[in-house]
């Protein structure tokens, strides 16, 4: 049995928030696991304990950490981008495209289910195996799995802590007014639409830096780098400004200017089938190695062939 004692900063919080905090668990999910479960009493108490209780200073926690749901994840052969591995993790460069994990009508054709064909995967969330953060299907670039539970506890603390570093790349449309920034604005579930995220005063704390990199011809290339890692965070603040990202269905609509640019360009605009972002940069302090580990992988090439045709466009109006 764990203890966990209540201090003043902790105070008024949720129980699953304070209870990731603990060093045996590893995630917000896996605390909410843990009091599902029911092996949780509060001050002695087990009656009415759920995720959303707001616990007060002094209240002394008492949990155990539950093993493993059995769950049945097919694993699948398909070739993936490794960009490196070794007995403790694997980094891999996900295409857009691909789910992560399964889910609802996901369920032999993610990452996961490819990765197990290929290694062991830690099995501290047994429905998303090795799984310490995600990218949207859409959203292309570098994340880090874990072999094993040590690692991905200790990985899961580093995005506790926001101490990794995560960069990444997107085609907006429009120019920002300023050449940096900084969007600082709390993110939330949408009020109507329970699919969607938005900026929301009672939602949690969310913080995304970005640059402009590119002046194109009405889209800019944009630089982000995530304080926090929100679900949807950099669609949702870059929309919020004003600069939603090209091909996002969701958070953005496509703008015509198929008067004032070639029908080739026109034609690239509307074959993105998914927001243009890409996760180029991560760097992570190795869980077992003491190193600090930095891997960066490049822009898929339509983003790269959209880029092109628009500093033409840029060209020809002088």
């Amino acid at each position: 049995m764990e203890t966990l004692q209540v201090d003043e900063k902790e105070d008024s919080k949720r129980l699953d928030v304070v209870l990731a905090s603990h060093q045996k668990v590893s995630s917000r999910s896996e605390a909410q696991r843990i009091i599902k479960s029911g092996n949780i009493k509060i001050n002695d108490a087990t009656e009415k304990i759920s995720p959303k209780l707001k616990v007060k200073k002094g209240d002394l926690i008492e949990f155990s950490v539950p093993p493993p749901a059995s769950t049945d994840v097919l694993p699948v052969a398909k070739p993936l981008d490794i960009q490196y591995e070794d007995d403790y993790l694997v980094v891999i460069n996900k295409p857009g495209g691909m789910v992560v994990h399964p889910s609802a009508g996901h369920y032999d054709d993610t990452l996961v289910n490819y990765l197990l064909h290929h290694t062991i995967l830690s099995d501290k969330d047994p429905v998303r195996p090795g799984i310490v953060h995600r990218i949207d299907k859409d959203t292309s670039g570098l994340l880090v799995v874990a072999k094993d539970n040590r690692t991905h506890e200790k990985l899961a603390k580093q995005f506790f802590h926001h101490t990794i570093k995560r960069i990444y790349e997107a085609i907006v449309w429009g120019t920002p007014e300023q050449p940096v920034g900084i969007i600082d604005k709390p993110l939330g579930r949408h009020p109507s639409d329970r699919k969607k995220f938005a900026v929301r005063e009672s939602g949690k704390n969310a913080a995304t830096h970005w640059k402009t990199v590119l002046k194109l011809k009405y889209l800019s290339l944009v630089e982000c780098r995530l304080e926090t890692g929100r679900t949807h965070q950099i669609r949702v603040h870059l929309t919020s400004i004003g600069h939603p990202l090209v091909g996002d269905k969701v958070y953005g609509r496509y703008r015509n200017y198929a008067d004032k640019l070639s029908e080739e360009t026109v034609r690239l605009l509307k074959q993105c089938e998914g927001q243009a972002l890409h996760a180029k940069s991560l760097a992570f302090h190795h869980p077992e190695k003491d190193e600090w580990m930095t891997f960066n992988s490049e822009r898929p090439e339509y983003m790269n062939v959209l880029i092109k045709a628009m500093q033409e466009e840029l060209k020809k109006s002088g």
